[in-house]
């Protein structure tokens, strides 16, 4: 078989580049990038493909200490970062390097899965930072390679790939070839308009929300969805509303600009918001909207 294949998992803290990174090594906006930490909620699959290889990325939340139970949820999605990989990509952020927990730390020493430290951000960072940060994490993890790259302005993306490419298994695709993602359309829709109410909101609110797509359909000219946008509180329903609906409106044009791009087709978008008080703490209401399986 001269066919490779293989997962290859995204880990680091919130904000350290795992997003971008994994969307620059697709070639596709999968996953949603804004300057806030815990953007990413949910484990994202995107797939590499080439007539020799299939690699699997897979974005991960940042990791954090949980202070309610969405987040909870969020770092069990990367509990199995370990088990069910054949490489994972450890993303430290140059322009603020953090230390993990000590759990953490002896996961990523005991594990047998190989492991590429990515020092990312190079472009906000000192040398002498990045220098002592690559002889740490060789004294750290002294059989993990370490890289120093810039995923924003793809520094060292062609020489990490073909590291990810040497270190696959030999293996037949495990998804159709032209497929990019594992998550669908509509889940795509809801992290696009997820991202402006990030951009345009400030505080708790912008962690506060949850997108439902309630419509979705797409006619040859024209895709027209409907969106609901869930909050935990009235209060923070009305600034999200803004003044004569100036908030919403702002978000959904911001959000429908991004989704003609991804689509490149005209879209019609409606956006409501609704209250559904602490649905980021009930166990019930996370099942609700797919948090918990």
């Amino acid at each position: 078989m001269n066919h490779k294949a293989g997962f290859v998992n995204i880990i680091g803290h919130p904000n350290s580049g795992k997003s971008t990174l994994m969307n620059e090594l697709v070639g596709e906006k999968l996953s949603i990038v804004t300057s806030k930490e815990q953007t990413t909620r949910h484990r994202i699959l995107g797939m590499l493909n080439t007539d020799d290889y299939q690699i699997v990325f897979s974005d991960t939340p940042g990791i954090l200490n949980p202070h309610y139970k969405l987040q909870e949820v969020m770092m069990k999605s990367i509990s199995s970062v370990f088990t069910d990989a054949d490489h994972v990509l450890l993303i430290i952020d140059l322009s603020r390097p953090r230390d993990f927990e000590e759990a953490v730390m002896d996961k990523l020493k005991k594990t047998k899965v190989p492991i590429t430290v990515l020092l990312n951000k190079l472009d906000l960072s000192k040398q002498s930072i990045a220098m002592e940060q690559f002889s740490l994490w060789k004294g750290r993890l002294p059989n993990s390679e370490v890289m120093i790259i810039s995923a924003l302005h793809k520094h060292g993306m062609k020489e990490l790939l073909e590291k990810v490419v040497k270190l696959l298994p030999e293996a037949p695709p495990y998804f159709p070839k032209d497929q990019l993602t594992d998550k669908s359309e509509r889940f795509i829709v809801s992290e696009i308009i997820r991202k402006q109410i990030l951009k345009k909101t400030e505080k708790e609110v912008p962690y506060s929300t949850e997108v439902v797509i309630d419509s979705f359909k797409e006619a040859d000219d024209i895709i027209r969805i409907s969106g609901l946008i869930i909050v935990n509180r009235e209060s923070q329903k009305h600034i999200l509303i803004g003044e004569a609906a100036s908030k919403v409106k702002s978000i959904g044009t911001g959000a429908r600009m991004e989704l003609e791009k991804f689509f490149d087709k005209k879209v019609f978008l409606e956006l409501y918001v609704k209250v559904d008080k602490d649905w980021r703490t009930l166990e019930t209401k996370l099942k609700k909207y797919g948090y918990i399986k």
